[in-house]
């Protein structure tokens, strides 16, 4: 009797997840947010909830995805140039309808660069004074819009160009701007 109780208590350690494995307030920021937006997303379009077809719509999403949503989609597998492939590893617990925080806890022990990632901090453009910005953080707000700016060789080039482009990207900033 005394052995049973002891494999009783082992198999339940073994059940219960130790304070170690539970994701940490803030801990896989990414890859919490972008499944849970998919997630999302296929329950708003009555999507099919298999394996196979949840496989197939985060293919397509991980397609447009970009930054460090891209990175993430990399890490398992869902992108083309992928070296591994784990995307089963999301697909199949998003088939049971398994909570995202606990699909990304599984993730970070197959890979520890998936909680790794974290979103860049945002620019506020409604507040920020343009001119005080570094080129390379003026390039990084076009990248994030999807745009260049061919010929631009001074800072100023490239905050005419956002002040340009403001209004299609972010217009509540550009309206801010203008009430000032």
């Amino acid at each position: 009797m005394l052995c049973l109780s002891g494999l009783s208590v082992a198999f339940a350690l073994v059940l219960v997840p130790s304070s170690s494995e539970a994701l940490k307030e803030g801990e896989c920021e990414v890859c919490v947010n972008f499944l849970g937006r998919f997630y999302q997303s296929l329950k708003d379009t009555d999507a099919e909830f298999t394996s196979a077809a949840i496989e197939k719509a985060l293919m397509k999403t991980c397609n447009e995805a970009k930054g460090k949503e891209n990175r993430l989609c990399y890490y398992i597998g869902a992108t083309s140039d992928a070296a591994t492939k784990i995307i089963n590893e999301v697909s199949k617990p998003l088939s049971y309808h398994v909570p995202v925080e606990k699909i990304c806890e599984k993730l970070k022990k197959k890979d520890s660069q998936i909680c790794e990632l974290r979103y860049d901090k945002q620019v506020d453009l409604s507040t920020v004074d343009l001119k005080k910005l570094k080129v390379k953080d003026l390039k990084k707000i076009l990248e994030e819009w999807g745009e260049t700016c061919k010929g631009c060789a001074e800072k100023s080039d490239f905050i005419r160009k956002i002040n340009e482009l403001m209004p299609k990207y972010a217009p509540h900033a550009a309206k801010a701007r203008t009430d000032l």
